[in-house]
């Protein structure tokens, strides 16, 4: 069993929560990790790069001059990579570099990570996390009086439109529901603060 210390938006510990490791897995699955990491980065690439090549560009086919008897060195037609508005050699095109995970392996992969995080005392729970309006300066204060840092991934148990606003100017943060987490994500950020309720939520679907 791990335990948890709950804290309040001050900073002092109000309570602590209790996790079975088996609810996440009982054990780290690096290679699962590894793999899904891959596939999160790999869905970010675009891969729209394109460029032209010898046959997207406008110009006659017509072989320059011939081969032979001119005293020039022997060319081809004016589309030809080698001369000025000739098309690219190997020209890009448009790719999917986007890879795909059974969703049992998905969440077996953010349960490694969440369970990771809480093995390297990563986690942080605080009571509650609300706000009257959104503020910057307050969300701050309450990342300071848990003595976060660092890059952190605020986990709510359900869309708060004003803890939204209020991190989304502090590098290095960023605000998720629990039900959108992900190892990419997780894995992306040095702490993870919870709220009660997200957590509660998170063991209680796994378990």
């Amino acid at each position: 069993m791990i335990d948890i210390n709950v804290y309040n938006k001050s900073g002092k510990e109000v309570g602590s929560l209790k996790v079975d490791e088996a609810v996440l897995g009982g054990r780290v699955r690096h290679a699962l990790l590894k793999q899904a990491i891959v596939m999160y980065h790999a869905n970010k690439r675009q891969g729209t790069a394109t460029t032209k090549s010898r046959g997207m560009v406008s110009g006659s086919t017509r072989k320059l001059f011939k081969q032979k008897g001119t005293g020039n060195a022997r060319v081809g037609n004016a589309r030809t990579g080698k001369r000025v508005g000739g098309g690219v050699t190997f020209a890009k095109i448009v790719r999917d570099f986007g890879k795909s995970m059974p969703k049992k392996q998905r969440r077996l992969a953010t349960n490694s990570a969440i369970l990771a995080k809480l093995l390297n005392s990563d986690v942080v729970v605080i009571d509650e996390l609300n706000f009257q309006k959104p503020c910057t300066k307050d969300f701050a204060d309450i990342l300071g009086n848990l003595k976060i840092d660092r890059g952190c991934l605020v986990t709510l148990g359900e869309q708060n439109t004003d803890v939204y606003k209020s991190a989304r100017n502090i590098p290095r943060v960023a605000v998720m529901k629990a039900d959108d987490l992900n190892a990419g994500d997780i894995c992306n950020h040095r702490k993870m603060l919870f709220t009660r309720e997200a957590f509660l939520k998170v063991v209680a679907v796994n378990g």
